[in-house]
């Protein structure tokens, strides 16, 4: 006999982790479904060869006009906390002109139907910050402050980021190997942990998912649970009220294809958007060497940002510092003017690798990209760029040398794009012919079936989006605890939470009592 629970949520990053924690605080029968491994920070060191054996996907690819404009790598988390383990904890409020692009791509309607807009996500996002506890961060290391004059020379100023960590950051730079000290807040060792370790919430780390399983109710096309292979090999069937789908913007598109809802949905209008404008929010490093230690690897990153050029208008670009790969990462990527460095020009690159300082340029672009199933089950990923954005990449790129030349580097270099902002791939709006998914992040083709991750995200935001992945994820969690539709069982008679119920730091939820 299938188990049963009020909702299976499917990845437990940004989106996954926090529907999850929540629900299962109010008092909700979840179980939490992670394709990765369960790991914490005494699992955490500063090795990256490891952390990406370990945690990280494998490394997936995008290619650019089918390899003829090459190739972008993207990455992403493969483990409890999802991407939320390994990534740099900067934290930003989307602004009103980016949702109105989702508003403008998809008809996205907020409270009143009117345009999706800031209020409607602003009390989620001051929740989901105060639990977090974002605070300020401009406690800024000496590499930081090399690069501030250089902005400075140039009319331009670096403000400090609002991050969500707390004061036990050791500046360690190992943010993408995991937190060793458990000052980086991740779904992981937020949400979720605060659940588990009292027993509410039933999470099973490297189960993944198969496929969603439907039937055809009263009402139409029904999503009824979910199919995964647990930890033991062994497959396994689970029933449930509402199955959210959070696997990240490459897999939630995978499994829904995989589950034949475009089939299920008789190739309906909505159905033919699923693994369409995949975003990348392109990412490049400018490098400057200069003659004094920088040490740009032992900083928080992202430690400040220029947001001066963040609409299209002005460039659309944002720049982050300061930054630097590790070494492996910064010994395969680095470029200049002769192309990829190798020999002994690379040699004498890393040789110095301490004297390097670094930005990242994150670029504006149009969701152009697209997540493929093969008819032989394998994944594909297609991306394409046309001219504005590669301008906007040329621009930033540019303005990051100019930066690195006024602050005094000697020698400039370069990487090529890569991505960790994979976004868009089962958007929503409130039309279904420009959409998977409606307001509420419920499927316009089957009901009960929910997505709760980037996937969401009508239009590539301009800033880093693991904020409004959480401030999106609580509002669902809000949706199905509340159930306007009646798909969760019925809860016995509680003491009703408070209103801040999940707004205090870890540590602080409430305990729901049952009424004798």
């Amino acid at each position: 006999m299938s188990e049963r629970f009020d909702v299976v949520v499917v990845g437990s990053g940004a989106g996954g982790g926090v529907v999850a924690g929540e629900l299962a605080q109010r008092g909700r029968e979840v179980l939490l479904l992670e394709a990765g491994p369960h790991l914490t920070a005494a699992d955490f060191v500063r090795w990256e060869a490891k952390a990406a054996h370990d945690f990280w996907w494998p490394l997936r690819m995008a290619m650019v006009d089918g390899g003829a404009g090459g190739m972008v790598p993207m990455f992403g988390g493969r483990c409890v906390g999802g991407t939320t383990t390994m990534n740099t904890k900067v934290s930003f409020r989307a602004h009103d002109f980016e949702f109105a692009k989702w508003h403008e791509a998809s008809g996205l309607l907020g409270a009143g139907g009117k345009p999706f807009g800031t209020d409607d996500l602003a009390p989620h996002y001051e929740r989901v910050e105060r639990y977090l506890g974002v605070r300020e961060r401009a406690d800024w290391p000496e590499c930081v402050r090399t690069l501030d004059r250089g902005f400075r020379e140039l009319g331009a100023e670096l403000e400090p980021v609002d991050s969500y960590t707390d004061h036990n950051c050791m500046k360690c730079g190992s943010c993408l190997q995991g937190c060793p000290t458990n000052a980086g807040k991740s779904t992981m060792n937020t949400y979720i942990h605060e659940a588990t370790a009292v027993g509410k919430l039933d999470l099973r780390a490297e189960s993944p998912v198969e496929r969603v399983l439907f039937s055809n109710g009263d009402s139409g096309l029904e999503a009824t649970g979910v199919e995964y292979v647990g930890a033991d090999g062994e497959r396994q069937t689970v029933e449930a009220g509402a199955v959210v789908v959070a696997a990240g913007a490459l897999n939630t598109p995978q499994i829904l294809i995989r589950s034949g809802l475009p089939e299920a949905s008789g190739r309906s209008p909505s159905s033919e958007w699923i693994g369409r404008n995949l975003g990348l929010h392109p990412a490049t490093f400018v490098f400057g060497l200069f003659d004094e230690v920088q040490d740009a690897h032992r900083v928080y990153p992202i430690t400040s940002h220029c947001m001066d050029f963040m609409r299209d208008e002005d460039g659309g670009f944002v720049l982050e510092a300061c930054t630097i790969q590790d070494p492996i990462g910064f010994a395969t990527s680095i470029a200049d003017e002769d192309g990829p460095m190798w020999g002994e020009r690379l040699v004498e690159a890393v040789r110095r690798y301490r004297h390097w300082n670094g930005i990242l340029v994150l670029a504006n672009e149009e969701n152009n990209g697209r997540v493929v199933v093969g008819d032989d089950g394998n994944e594909s990923f297609e991306a394409h760029f046309g001219e504005v954005e590669l301008e906007r990449m040329e621009k930033g790129i540019d303005y990051g040398k100019r930066v690195m030349e006024a602050a005094g580097a000697k020698r400039v270099a370069w990487t090529g794009p890569a991505s960790t902002h994979v976004q868009g791939t089962c958007r929503m709006g409130s039309d279904p012919a420009r959409s998977v998914v409606d307001e509420h992040g419920e499927s316009h083709d089957a009901k009960r079936l929910f997505v709760g991750d980037a996937s969401l995200f009508p239009k590539t935001l301009s800033v880093n989006p693991s904020l409004t992945i959480m401030a999106l994820a609580d509002r669902l969690a809000q949706r199905l605890h509340d159930d306007p539709n009646g798909y969760l069982q019925p809860q016995a008679e509680r003491v009703p939470p408070r209103a801040d119920a999940l707004s205090g730091p870890p540590n602080q939820f409430p305990v729901t009592e049952v009424i004798p």
